[in-house]
Protein backbone atom coordinates (compact mmCIF):
# COMPACT_ATOMS: atom_id res chain seq x y z
CA UNK A 1 0.00 0.00 0.00
CA UNK A 2 1.56 3.48 -0.73
CA UNK A 3 1.58 5.87 2.04
CA UNK A 4 0.29 9.85 1.46
CA UNK A 5 4.13 10.58 1.83
CA UNK A 6 5.44 8.15 -1.02
CA UNK A 7 2.74 9.38 -3.32
CA UNK A 8 3.88 12.93 -3.05
CA UNK A 9 7.11 11.76 -3.31
CA UNK A 10 6.41 9.99 -6.44
CA UNK A 11 3.81 12.76 -7.90
CA UNK A 12 7.40 15.23 -7.28
CA UNK A 13 9.52 12.92 -9.17
CA UNK A 14 7.27 12.83 -12.30
CA UNK A 15 6.71 16.64 -12.42
CA UNK A 16 10.36 16.46 -12.34
CA UNK A 17 10.27 14.47 -15.16
CA UNK A 18 7.80 16.20 -17.75
CA UNK A 19 8.71 19.62 -16.53
CA UNK A 20 10.13 21.94 -18.93
CA UNK A 21 14.33 22.98 -18.59
CA UNK A 22 14.80 25.46 -16.16
CA UNK A 23 16.27 28.40 -17.59
CA UNK A 24 18.64 30.86 -15.41
CA UNK A 25 16.62 34.14 -14.08
CA UNK A 26 15.70 36.81 -16.40
CA UNK A 27 17.62 34.96 -19.64
CA UNK A 28 15.33 35.09 -22.29
CA UNK A 29 13.41 32.38 -24.15
CA UNK A 30 14.92 31.51 -27.45
CA UNK A 31 11.99 30.42 -29.65
CA UNK A 32 12.04 29.52 -32.98
CA UNK A 33 11.81 31.81 -36.10
CA UNK A 34 9.83 31.63 -40.14
CA UNK A 35 10.31 33.16 -42.97
CA UNK A 36 7.53 33.52 -45.72
CA UNK A 37 9.11 33.30 -48.69
CA UNK A 38 7.60 35.94 -52.13
CA UNK A 39 8.83 36.44 -55.60
CA UNK A 40 8.33 39.69 -57.01
CA UNK A 41 4.35 39.50 -57.90
CA UNK A 42 4.06 38.84 -54.42
CA UNK A 43 2.92 35.16 -54.53
CA UNK A 44 4.38 33.07 -52.26
CA UNK A 45 6.86 30.47 -53.07
CA UNK A 46 8.31 28.96 -50.07
CA UNK A 47 8.46 29.03 -46.68
CA UNK A 48 11.78 28.70 -43.81
CA UNK A 49 11.97 28.20 -40.33
CA UNK A 50 14.95 28.58 -38.03
CA UNK A 51 15.65 26.47 -34.53
CA UNK A 52 18.50 27.16 -32.29
CA UNK A 53 21.10 24.47 -32.18
CA UNK A 54 24.31 23.79 -30.55
CA UNK A 55 26.89 26.09 -32.19
CA UNK A 56 23.89 28.40 -34.39
CA UNK A 57 20.90 27.98 -35.96
CA UNK A 58 19.62 25.45 -38.03
CA UNK A 59 17.38 26.13 -41.19
CA UNK A 60 14.80 23.97 -43.26
CA UNK A 61 13.41 26.08 -46.35
CA UNK A 62 11.07 24.37 -48.95
CA UNK A 63 10.03 26.20 -52.27
CA UNK A 64 7.83 25.83 -55.33
CA UNK A 65 7.30 27.27 -58.58
CA UNK A 66 10.89 28.20 -58.91
CA UNK A 67 13.42 27.62 -62.12
CA UNK A 68 14.95 24.36 -62.00
CA UNK A 69 18.53 24.24 -61.00
CA UNK A 70 20.76 25.74 -58.02
CA UNK A 71 19.80 28.75 -56.91
CA UNK A 72 22.36 31.06 -54.62
CA UNK A 73 20.71 31.37 -50.54
CA UNK A 74 21.81 33.77 -48.20
CA UNK A 75 20.51 35.35 -44.91
CA UNK A 76 20.51 39.25 -45.78
CA UNK A 77 21.61 42.24 -43.02
CA UNK A 78 18.16 43.45 -43.19
CA UNK A 79 14.93 42.38 -42.46
CA UNK A 80 12.91 44.26 -45.56
CA UNK A 81 11.72 42.56 -48.85
CA UNK A 82 10.09 45.56 -51.02
CA UNK A 83 10.11 44.06 -54.86
CA UNK A 84 10.60 44.04 -57.51
CA UNK A 85 14.20 43.78 -56.71
CA UNK A 86 14.46 43.06 -53.11
CA UNK A 87 17.37 45.57 -52.77
CA UNK A 88 16.19 46.63 -49.25
CA UNK A 89 17.22 43.74 -47.95
CA UNK A 90 20.88 44.99 -48.11
CA UNK A 91 23.84 42.50 -48.26
CA UNK A 92 24.72 39.22 -46.33
CA UNK A 93 24.70 38.95 -42.71
CA UNK A 94 28.20 39.71 -41.95
CA UNK A 95 28.75 40.34 -37.95
CA UNK A 96 31.89 39.14 -38.26
CA UNK A 97 32.89 41.10 -41.14
CA UNK A 98 34.71 38.05 -42.96
CA UNK A 99 34.90 37.26 -47.21
CA UNK A 100 31.61 35.54 -48.97
CA UNK A 101 31.55 31.92 -50.04
CA UNK A 102 31.79 29.11 -48.14
CA UNK A 103 35.09 28.06 -49.83
CA UNK A 104 36.51 31.25 -48.93
CA UNK A 105 39.97 30.78 -47.13
CA UNK A 106 39.35 33.85 -44.96
CA UNK A 107 36.11 32.40 -43.63
CA UNK A 108 32.48 33.20 -44.58
CA UNK A 109 29.30 35.36 -44.42
CA UNK A 110 27.19 34.12 -41.39
CA UNK A 111 24.28 34.29 -43.93
CA UNK A 112 26.15 31.81 -46.67
CA UNK A 113 24.17 29.05 -47.02
CA UNK A 114 24.92 26.03 -49.46
CA UNK A 115 23.03 26.34 -53.08
CA UNK A 116 19.48 25.34 -52.95
CA UNK A 117 18.11 22.55 -55.56
CA UNK A 118 15.43 23.31 -57.29
CA UNK A 119 14.09 19.72 -59.29
CA UNK A 120 12.50 19.77 -62.68
CA UNK A 121 9.15 20.30 -60.57
CA UNK A 122 9.90 23.68 -59.41
CA UNK A 123 10.18 22.56 -55.93
CA UNK A 124 13.10 22.27 -53.78
CA UNK A 125 14.26 22.28 -49.78
CA UNK A 126 17.48 22.32 -48.01
CA UNK A 127 18.34 21.62 -44.73
CA UNK A 128 21.51 23.75 -43.37
CA UNK A 129 22.99 25.38 -40.09
CA UNK A 130 24.52 28.68 -39.67
CA UNK A 131 27.07 28.38 -37.50
CA UNK A 132 27.63 31.15 -35.15
CA UNK A 133 24.13 33.28 -35.51
CA UNK A 134 21.80 32.96 -33.00
CA UNK A 135 18.11 33.57 -32.24
CA UNK A 136 18.79 35.13 -28.71
CA UNK A 137 19.96 38.63 -28.57
CA UNK A 138 23.28 39.90 -29.30
CA UNK A 139 25.47 41.11 -32.84
CA UNK A 140 25.09 37.72 -34.06
CA UNK A 141 20.89 37.59 -33.89
CA UNK A 142 19.05 36.90 -36.54
CA UNK A 143 17.14 39.76 -34.41
CA UNK A 144 19.68 42.42 -34.48
CA UNK A 145 18.30 45.77 -35.02
CA UNK A 146 16.52 46.23 -38.42
CA UNK A 147 16.21 42.10 -38.52
CA UNK A 148 17.36 39.82 -41.35
CA UNK A 149 15.28 38.51 -44.95
CA UNK A 150 16.23 35.05 -46.34
CA UNK A 151 16.92 35.91 -50.07
CA UNK A 152 16.59 33.36 -52.95
CA UNK A 153 18.79 34.12 -56.00
CA UNK A 154 18.09 33.72 -59.65
CA UNK A 155 21.70 31.57 -60.57
CA UNK A 156 24.01 29.61 -58.58
CA UNK A 157 26.14 30.82 -56.21
CA UNK A 158 29.80 29.71 -56.77
CA UNK A 159 31.00 29.70 -53.42
CA UNK A 160 34.12 31.75 -53.45
CA UNK A 161 33.16 35.65 -55.20
CA UNK A 162 32.97 38.01 -53.07
CA UNK A 163 30.36 39.48 -52.03
CA UNK A 164 27.94 37.66 -52.94
CA UNK A 165 28.91 34.79 -55.34
CA UNK A 166 27.83 36.12 -58.65
CA UNK A 167 24.58 34.36 -57.80
CA UNK A 168 22.36 37.31 -59.80
CA UNK A 169 19.26 38.79 -59.26
CA UNK A 170 17.13 38.47 -56.24
CA UNK A 171 14.27 35.79 -57.09
CA UNK A 172 12.74 35.67 -53.57
CA UNK A 173 12.61 37.16 -49.94
CA UNK A 174 11.40 36.61 -46.80
CA UNK A 175 11.66 38.60 -43.83
CA UNK A 176 12.81 36.49 -41.17
CA UNK A 177 10.52 36.91 -37.89
CA UNK A 178 9.84 35.25 -34.28
CA UNK A 179 7.64 32.21 -34.10
CA UNK A 180 7.38 29.54 -36.94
Amino acid sequence: MMTPRLAAALAAALALLVAPPARAEGSPQVEGAAAVLKDAAGHEVGKATFEPTAGGVTMMVRVTGLKPGLHGIHVHAEGRCDAPGFMTAGGHFNPTGRMHGLDSPMGHHAGDLPNLRVGPDGKGELSATLAGVTLAEGKDSLFHQGGTALVIHADQDDEKTDPAGNAGTRVACGVIHRGT
